[in-house]
């Protein structure tokens, strides 16, 4: 319990700036005397300076009109909690987002230079590696600088085996060595770093098809997940890479990184509404540990401070 109040004081602590931009914004939509077209405009205004993005606030709104019209609501501080559930609904992750933990399973990393993608590797083999999973790693981003030694020193931390070539290596041979390996060591998860940049779509679409050929044929009964490492502090930009990979690689998940910054909050939300991909795991810090499944519960109060500032639990 310690631990997850920890996790909610630092996405407060990280989200504070999309909180403190819509505090004012909520405070005057919610002090308006009646539920009209006045409280929607000056409400959907708020969600947008959230970083929500036009499609996931038009489909909140749409949705709280049903309800308002549905429960007969005529004021507007009534309906506040009701906006809160209906982004909290729309943020569920599903019941199988992390079956992969507990298969014989290939994870495919991907995401552009910076984000945090080999940092979340890390972190992401040290939690596997804690709950008792035998973890190999990949390093598949051959082609940056540095990315190699990155990854390596990560499983060093982490205390799980790398799979590594020279710089500029082909990738999907990296990843070929890898499953010989892995299959050879009864590893459970392999965690392959890979594709770390955009600026030529079809040499990464072909990379990335020729990976998941040679995961295909090596290891055909594995349990596939392929996750994007996005920062949070970027807002739409994100969206926007999120898209291109989308064009390369099946997505089945989102890692949100930087949210101890000035993170902007409501981005997760535009993801998922936008993309239809959920967010599965958020960074809140530099830590080892600091890479946390995403709690729809705790990261949406951290936005409207709904069991913050509102209940008096911030302190922790």
């Amino acid at each position: 319990m310690e631990k997850k109040k920890g996790l909610f004081a630092r996405l407060l602590e990280g989200l504070s700036k999309t909180r403190k931009n819509i505090a004012s914004g909520f405070a005057s939509v919610f002090g308006l005397s009646v539920i009209d077209d006045d409280f929607y405009e000056e409400l959907e205004e708020v969600l947008i300076m959230a970083d929500l993005g036009v499609q996931a606030t038009d489909e909140i709104l749409e949705s709280l009109k049903e309800q308002v019209k549905e429960r007969h609501i005529r004021k507007p501080e009534d309906c506040r909690q009701l906006l809160i559930d209906t982004i909290k609904e729309r943020m569920d992750v599903g019941e199988n987002a992390y079956d992969f933990e507990d298969r014989t399973s290939v994870i495919l990393v991907i995401g552009v230079n910076g984000v945090g993608k080999t940092t979340s590797i890390g972190k992401l083999a040290s939690q596997l590696k804690r709950s008792g999973r035998r973890v190999l790693l990949a390093a598949a981003d051959t082609f940056r600088a540095g990315a190699i030694e990155q990854i390596e020193e990560w499983a060093r931390r982490a205390g799980v085996d790398i799979i590594s070539q020279k710089e500029g290596s082909d990738p999907a041979a990296v990843v070929y060595d890898a499953l010989s390996a892995a299959k050879a060591r009864h590893a459970d998860v392999l965690i392959c770093d890979t594709a770390g940049r955009l600026h030529n779509k079809k040499n990464l679409m072909s990379e990335l098809a020729k990976i998941n050929r040679v995961i295909d044929r090596e290891m055909p009964d594995a349990y596939r997940e392929t996750l994007i490492v996005l920062d949070g502090t970027t807002g739409q930009n994100a969206l926007v890479q999120a898209r291109e990979f989308m064009q390369a690689a099946e997505i089945s998940g989102i890692i949100l990184t930087k949210m101890d910054g000035t993170a902007k909050g409501g981005i997760a939300v535009a993801i998922q509404a936008e993309l239809g991909i959920p967010v599965k795991y958020i960074g809140v810090g530099e830590g080892i540990d600091d890479l946390q499944k995403f709690d729809v519960d705790s990261y949406v109060d951290a936005i409207f401070a709904a069991s913050g500032e509102e209940n008096g639990t911030t302190e922790g």
